[in-house]
């Protein structure tokens, strides 16, 4: 790039605007002087004799020179004025045509003499741009002596315990010193976007000082880590981490205070009771239907599995289960004729079977559990009333060994008959190593 084309630094213009101070002010000086040489040509005309007594180049007073002296005295004075006056003259044009191109780089710095309600939008713009990129500038120059600054001598491994904590506390400082320069820059950017209104310069702006402040931290995170020299961490950072985080959610419930506030609430409003599930209905009628044919004690739990599709759910008593099931098959008002799945789980405390039923009569799902103990741990067998109970009996008893009483072949199923132990209970140990 041609040193035409290339856009001066801001140390460059600073410099600028300081030779263009100065000889502005040289300038100023050399004004006066022309104005004095001029009202001394001005006390100089004829008819004027304080004048001439004071300039007269003889010694003899004025009134007692003859005129032809008078006359000399006088051309002498406005000759000399004449020579002040051309001197000046000379001088000032010489400032002026060494200064054109520092006034033009002080005026690119200078504050602007309209305010801002006189400036056209495209002056509010380039002073916008002009604050913004300045602030930036700082910023960059500042961060730069500081990362120049902050090379340590040792290495980490090397320092003493005092050097550490010297180390650390100027990483510290150091951090300080960025995050107010950040935030510095950040306000300057911002006062020079306040002077237009436009949403696209503050936003970048505010992206800038986001990724600033973001830099000096993990500035100041990377500085207190090798600061501190050990694996093990800082106390004083932990400590601050857990302060940071407690502020926030402190931070985080104010926020949510102010707003039920905001709503006219006093205090945040109880949640809605959710709407019933449009699977209620049919629940309902289970449970009516069962009750009324066996007693409400026969269910123990009743509800719709949200999890599950808002599949209505219900856990039967074990010693009641089987003539329960029966009635699932064979009342007309509810049809359930196939069996889709049977499976056990294991809950540590207890252990569940988990049977499925649909009813292609009525379009209706319905889930079932039965609970049993694990030290004896039975459950009847369906089999007889739905054939498909055969092999799904069959695993949970492989893998779980829950007894299904009144299967007509319960043997294992995917393991071998001499195997030890059912490998889907929490508590299963391995019997054979090799395996």
């Amino acid at each position: 790039m041609s040193d035409e084309k290339r856009k001066p630094t801001p140390e460059e213009k600073a410099a600028a605007a300081a030779e263009a101070r100065a000889k502005a002010e040289a300038l100023r000086k050399l004004r006066e002087q022309e104005a004095q040489a001029s009202q001394e040509t001005n006390q100089v005309e004829p008819s004027q004799e304080p004048q001439e007594e004071v300039s007269a180049p003889d010694a003899k007073p004025v009134s007692e020179m003859t005129p032809e002296e008078k006359a000399a005295a006088k051309k002498a004075a406005a000759a000399e004025a004449i020579a002040k006056a051309k001197a000046a003259k000379e001088a000032k044009e010489a400032a002026e045509a060494e200064t054109p191109v520092a006034e033009q780089q002080s005026e690119a710095v200078a504050t602007p003499a309209k305010t801002v309600s006189e400036m056209t939008p495209e002056e509010k713009a380039a002073a916008k741009k002009a604050a913004a990129a300045e602030a930036i500038a700082k910023a960059k120059a500042a961060k730069e002596q500081a990362e120049a600054a902050s090379t340590p001598v040792k290495p980490v491994s090397e320092m003493t315990p005092e050097e550490k904590a010297a180390a650390k506390k100027a990483a510290a400082a150091e951090a300080l010193a960025k995050a107010k320069e950040a935030k510095e820059a950040k306000e300057a950017a911002e006062n020079g976007a306040d002077t237009a209104p436009d949403a696209d310069a503050k936003a970048k702006a505010a992206a800038a000082a986001k990724a600033k402040a973001a830099a000096a931290a993990a500035a100041k995170a990377k500085a207190a880590r090798e600061a501190g020299g050990d694996e093990s961490g800082d106390d004083d950072a932990k400590a601050k981490a857990a302060a940071a985080a407690k502020a926030k959610a402190a931070a985080a419930a104010a926020a949510k205070a102010k707003a039920a506030q905001a709503t006219g609430d006093e205090a945040p409003a109880e949640e809605a009771p959710k709407a019933p599930s449009k699977n209620q209905p049919y629940l309902d009628k289970y449970v009516s239907r069962i009750s009324e044919a066996f007693g409400q004690e026969v269910i123990e739990a009743s509800y719709i599995n949200e999890l599950g599709k808002e599949v209505p759910t219900l856990t039967i008593q074990n010693e009641r289960w089987h003539q329960v099931a029966q009635f699932l098959r064979d009342d007309e008002q509810l049809s359930f004729e196939y069996l889709s799945d049977l499976h056990g789980v294991d809950y540590e405390d207890r252990l569940e079977v988990y049977y499925h039923f649909y009813s292609y009569k009525n379009r209706q799902s319905l889930a079932v559990k039965v609970k049993t103990s694990r030290e004896e741990s039975k459950v009847a067998s369906v089999m007889d009333l739905w054939h498909g109970a055969n092999w799904n009996e069959r695993e949970t008893f492989d893998l779980l060994g829950i007894h299904f009483p009144g299967h007509k072949d319960l043997r294992r199923i995917l393991l071998p008959d001499d195997w030890v132990g059912y490998p889907l209970r929490k508590d299963y140990v391995q019997y054979d190593e090799e395996v």
